[in-house]
C-alpha cells in the first residue's frame, strides 16, 4: 500500500481507514504534530502511530524522536494597559489578584524548592573550600585586582590615537596586551602592521585567526601581522634599524637577531615612552591613575605572599570560593524574586501612567478614556485613545484614517521608506508627537521605555500602499509600490480590519456617530478582493 515510496515518512493516525485502521501520509517534518492527534477523544481507547523513515539517521536522533522530552511550556505572560484597565472595571477583582493566580506566577513559585536545594549545595561547596592564610590571600587578591583595573585605565589613555599614532615609525618596539578592550565604541579604528615572532606551525598553515608564539627552544619565524591599535599595551622609547624590504625571510630573521641583541643590552627592560613627558598627554585623569599605580605597586611587592611559590594555587582556591559566594548571592536574589509577586513594580508604574493621563482616578476608578481603551486590544490602546480624544481623526478623511492606522499593525521589516505626500505625512507627524508625549509620561512614571524606539515602533512603510488600496487600486498595483512581501501585505490588511472594528466600538463607547461611520466605511473599503478571500486557491 505504498510503504516503499522513496523519501517519505509513513504515519498511521486516525484519518482514513486501511485494514481497519485509520492512517494518512505525511512528511517527516509533520511527525511530531500529527502523532499527538492519533486517537480520538471519547471514541478511541488508544491511538496508534507508526513511523517509518527510509533515510539513514544515527541511533541517538531516532531515540530522541521517539523517546525525547517535549519542549517545556513556559508562560509568556506580560502586562498590557488593556489588561489592567479591563481588570480595574470589574468589581471584586484587581490586577494583583489575577497576577497572583497566573500560570506565570505558578511557574515562578514552583522553582522555589529547587532554589533552596541549590543554595544548600552551594553553601556546602563553599564551606568545603579551605584556603590557607585566607586573610592574606584576600588582601593580596584585592591589591592585584586594583592594579589590574588601574592598568586598564592607564592603557585607555595611552592608546588614544591622537597621542600614540605619531610615534608609529618603522623600528618602534611595542608590547602586546592580553586584556580585552571594546573597539566598537568608535566607528574609526587604526590597524598597525607589526613584525611578530610566530611558531613554525602557524607559518606553515597560514592561520591568521589563531597565532601562537614559538614553543620553548624553538626559533620561530618572523611575520608581518596587522593588529588593531587596542592590542598594543606600551611603546618603547628606542627604535631599531629595519630593512626596507621585509618580504624576504632573511631580512625578517635579521630583525629578530637585532631585537635579541638589544634585549641583552637592556637587562632591566627596554625603556618605554613616558606618557606625560614624551607623548605629551596632559589629561588630569592620567596623572591620578599614575599616582595610584605608584602607591599600590609597592604594596604588592612588599606583601608577604608576593614571592611565595604557592601564591598561584592559593589565588586559584580563593577565586573559586569567591565565585561560589557570588553564586550564592545571585541565587538568594533569585529566591527573593521568586517569593515576591512578579511584575508588581511594572504594574505600579503602569497604574501611575494611567492616572497621570486621565484613564483612571487615584482610587483606581476607571474614567471614560479608560473605557474607550478597553475596546482596543490589537494595537497601542493608550496612543489610539489619546488620538481619539485629541480629535486627531476628526479632520482626516476615511482614506487618511485607514493609512494612519496601518502604522499600528505593520511590524515587518522594510528597507525602502515610502514617499509620503503632505496628505499622509501631516497625520503621521501628529501621531508621532502624541507618541513622544506618552513616552515622556511613561519615563516620568519610572517605566522602562526608550523614547525613540517607542516612536519608531509605529512603522509608516505601508501607509501609501493602504491609502491606494482604500481608493480601489488592484492588488498587483500595490505590490509594485513596496518591497514588502505579498503575504505581509495581506497580514497587515487583515489586522487593520480587526483594528478598525475595535476603533468602531471605541467610537461607539463615547457616542461619536461621525467617527463610527468613518471606521465602518474604512472596513468596507479595504475588505475586498484577494486580500480577504477565504482561500488563495479560489
Amino acid at each position: 500500500m505504498g510503504l516503499n515510496m522513496p523519501a517519505r515518512t509513513v504515519l498511521f493516525t486516525n484519518a482514513r481507514k486501511f485494514d481497519g485502521k485509520d492512517f494518512r501520509w505525511v512528511t517527516s517534518g509533520e511527525y511530531i504534530q500529527m502523532s499527538g492527534r492519533a486517537g480520538r477523544r471519547g471514541l478511541d481507547e488508544k491511538g496508534i502511530v507508526i513511523l517509518m523513515i527510509d533515510e539513514k539517521m544515527s541511533p541517538s536522533i531516532g531515540k530522541e524522536i521517539v523517546k525525547g522530552l517535549p519542549d517545556p511550556i513556559n508562560s509568556a505572560f506580560h502586562l498590557t494597559y488593556n489588561m489592567v484597565l479591563n481588570l480595574l472595571r470589574v468589581d471584586g477583582i484587581n490586577p494583583e489578584y489575577m497576577m497572583e493566580r497566573s500560570f506565570f506566577q505558578f511557574q515562578n513559585n514552583s522553582s522555589i524548592p529547587q532554589l533552596y536545594e541549590k543554595i544548600k549545595t552551594l553553601q556546602e561547596n563553599y564551606i568545603a573550600i579551605q584556603v590557607e592564610r585566607e586573610d592574606e590571600v584576600e588582601s593580596y587578591y584585592k591589591i592585584k585586582n586594583r592594579l589590574s583595573a588601574l592598568s586598564e585605565e592607564y592603557h585607555a589613555y595611552v592608546i588614544q590615537p591622537e597621542y600614540c599614532v605619531p610615534f608609529f615609525q618603522t623600528g618602534r618596539l611595542v608590547k602586546k596586551t592580553t586584556s580585552s578592550v571594546d573597539t566598537n565604541k568608535k566607528s574609526v579604528y587604526y590597524v598597525v602592521d607589526v613584525l611578530l615572532q610566530l611558531s613554525k606551525q602557524c607559518s606553515e598553515t597560514r592561520i591568521t585567526s589563531n597565532l601562537k608564539p614559538p614553543l620553548p627552544g624553538e626559533k620561530g619565524v618572523m611575520h608581518v601581522v596587522p593588529i588593531k591599535l587596542n592590542l598594543i599595551q606600551q611603546l618603547s622609547a628606542v627604535r631599531i634599524r629595519v630593512p626596507d624590504d621585509l618580504k624576504p625571510l632573511d631580512n625578517r630573521m635579521q630583525v629578530l637577531r637585532i631585537i635579541q641583541t638589544m634585549l641583552d643590552q637592556y637587562s632591566q627592560g627596554v625603556p618605554l615612552l613616558d606618557p606625560i613627558e614624551n607623548m605629551k598627554i596632559k589629561e588630569k585623569g592620567l596623572k591620578d591613575v599614575i599616582k595610584k599605580i605608584e602607591a599600590f605597586t609597592p604594596q604588592l611587592n612588599e606583601h608577604p605572599l608576593h614571592n611565595d611559590s604557592s601564591i598561584e594555587e592559593l589565588l586559584s582556591q580563593y577565586k573559586n570560593k569567591l565565585q561560589i559566594e557570588n553564586e550564592i548571592k545571585e541565587v538568594k536574589a533569585e529566591l527573593k524574586k521568586a517569593r515576591s509577586l512578579l511584575q508588581m513594580d511594572e504594574l505600579k508604574c503602569r497604574k501611575r501612567v494611567l492616572r497621570r493621563m486621565g484613564f483612571c482616578t487615584a482610587s483606581d476608578v476607571i474614567e471614560i478614556k479608560g473605557r474607550v481603551a478597553c475596546e482596543i486590544s490589537s494595537a497601542d490602546e493608550l496612543l489610539l485613545t489619546e488620538m481619539i480624544f485629541n480629535g486627531a481623526f476628526n479632520d482626516l478623511n476615511v482614506h487618511q484614517t485607514i493609512a494612519l492606522l496601518s502604522c499600528f499593525v505593520f511590524q515587518e521589516k522594510s528597507t525602502a521608506l515610502p514617499k509620503l505626500t503632505e496628505e499622509l505625512s501631516g497625520p503621521l507627524r501628529l501621531m508621532q508627537e502624541t507618541a513622544r508625549r506618552i513616552a515622556k509620561v511613561s519615563k516620568e512614571s519610572r517605566l522602562e521605555l526608550d523614547l525613540e524606539q517607542y516612536v519608531d515602533s509605529f512603522k509608516p512603510h505601508l501607509m501609501d500602499v493602504v491609502f491606494s488600496w482604500s481608493k480601489g487600486a488592484s492588488f498587483s498595483h500595490i505590490c509594485k509600490m513596496t518591497d514588502v512581501f505579498e503575504g505581509s501585505i495581506i497580514r497587515c490588511m487583515r489586522r487593520l480590519e480587526e483594528l478598525l472594528r475595535q476603533m468602531y466600538q471605541a467610537a461607539k463607547a463615547i457616542g461619536n456617530t461621525e467617527m463610527e461611520n468613518k471606521f465602518s466605511e474604512g472596513i468596507m473599503l479595504i475588505k475586498r478582493d484577494i486580500v480577504f478571500a477565504a482561500s488563495l486557491y479560489l
